[in-house]
């Protein structure tokens, strides 16, 4: 790979989303609004860009494998690590941290199972499901992130984000199945 491909404007929007990581955490060390509004921020940001670095290496061709390992962890990082703050922060508590296991436990099960189907040489595109499930997922954590603070602008704002984290649950066992079931006859050898 080339070092231009290492720096390419793709690549550089899913380093940034890797390090938007530690920039929401460093926000819930914070007590008040204006934390949670900066976390919220910075998670907007790297939600876009996670659409942004896909689009504009296809558009410019400068799709490279290190962009194609670090696009996946970088979403799984945000979404697993803003998940497990929502939950330590309490704005996911009781039943829907049922919601939250299944979203993580898919993400670790799809993120195997595409490894071992790599190793295979057999890919398993995206559905657009899928694409949906995420864009669900990401609301849902948004809302949740704006917290008390979204709360105290619009009430109803963390019922809002626990009802669409509960879809994205859902959505994400039907296209958690989908994945295993196109990679189940790979999986079962003689």
């Amino acid at each position: 790979m080339s070092r231009s491909h290492v720096w390419s404007l793709p690549n550089i929007l899913t380093y940034g989303r890797i390090l938007a990581v530690p920039g929401v955490m460093a926000c819930f060390y914070f007590p008040g609004n204006t934390a949670r509004w900066v976390a919220l921020g910075i998670f907007v940001i790297a939600a876009i860009t996670d659409f942004f670095d896909g689009y504009l290496a296809r558009a410019w061709q400068q799709q490279s494998r290190l962009g194609q390992m670090l696009d996946p962890i970088a979403d799984k990082l945000l979404v697993a690590v803003c998940l497990l703050l929502l939950v330590g922060a309490g704005d996911i508590g009781g039943w829907s941290m049922i919601a939250a296991a299944i979203i993580l436990c898919r993400e670790i099960l799809v993120s195997g199972l595409r490894e071992f189907l790599a190793d295979l040489r057999v890919s398993v595109p995206v559905t657009r499901l899928a694409k949906w499930k995420t864009t669900v997922q990401l609301v849902a954590i948004a809302l949740l992130l704006a917290g008390p603070a979204g709360e105290a602008v619009l009430p109803g704002t963390q019922l809002a984000g626990l009802s669409a984290l509960w879809i994205a649950a859902v959505l994400t066992l039907y296209t958690g199945y989908d994945y295993f079931r196109a990679g189940i006859g790979h999986l079962i050898t003689e």
